[in-house]
């Protein structure tokens, strides 16, 4: 009996718009079991890369968000350390891990390549569930049109969004859990 998955929503907080000219400054995932139960968290701050940047649009964005960025580089850890941990940790949860992210895309990319680069494997495999995609199966909208301002209020709990990496990953896994729950409802009424 193949295991049972096990959703893994993850936001990171980078410099930049991709990995390795730039840096992931810090991620945290919540996994949550097929049931939405979240099981357990796992949050990191990283060193920068070495010879990375900041890009300048979103250093300046960061200029804006001083206690998420105050959060993020708070006692960073060096990614090598990090990662290893957090592969360990993707390893002991009671089922296959599936990444989820809004965007899965961004998230993704740079949380596949660190795992990469400092770990040798993703317990990922290749692939993500992308939140914006399954909100527009659900709802039936073109893709573009499909923003967290189009989608059902119901949808979404009381957390806040603040651009601190774990914070965010619990929100949209919360968000991940209230989409299943609905389509469950749909399919069986």
């Amino acid at each position: 009996m193949a295991r049972a998955e096990v959703y893994v929503s993850t936001d990171v907080e980078t410099d930049g718009p991709i990995p390795g000219p730039h840096s992931m400054l810090s991620f945290g995932s919540a996994a949550y079991c097929g049931d939405g139960t979240l099981v357990d968290t796992f949050s990191a701050n990283l060193e920068t890369l070495p010879g990375a940047t900041g890009h300048p649009a979103t250093m300046r964005w960061w200029a804006t968000q001083p206690a998420a960025w105050a959060a993020c580089r708070k006692d960073p850890e060096d990614p090598a350390v990090a990662l290893e941990r957090y592969r360990g940790w993707l390893e002991t949860l009671p089922g296959r891990p599936v990444f989820v992210g809004y965007p899965a895309g961004f998230d993704f990319t740079f949380v596949y390549w660190y795992l990469i680069r400092f770990t040798g494997v993703s317990p990922f495999s290749h692939s993500a569930l992308d939140l914006k995609s399954y909100a527009m199966a659900l709802l039936g909208t073109e893709f573009r049109a499909t923003v967290k301002r189009a989608m059902p209020k119901r949808w979404f709990g009381d957390f806040p969004h603040s651009h601190v990496a774990l914070d965010d990953a619990i929100e949209q896994g919360a968000l991940f859990c209230a989409m299943r729950r609905e389509r469950a409802q749909r399919q069986n009424p």
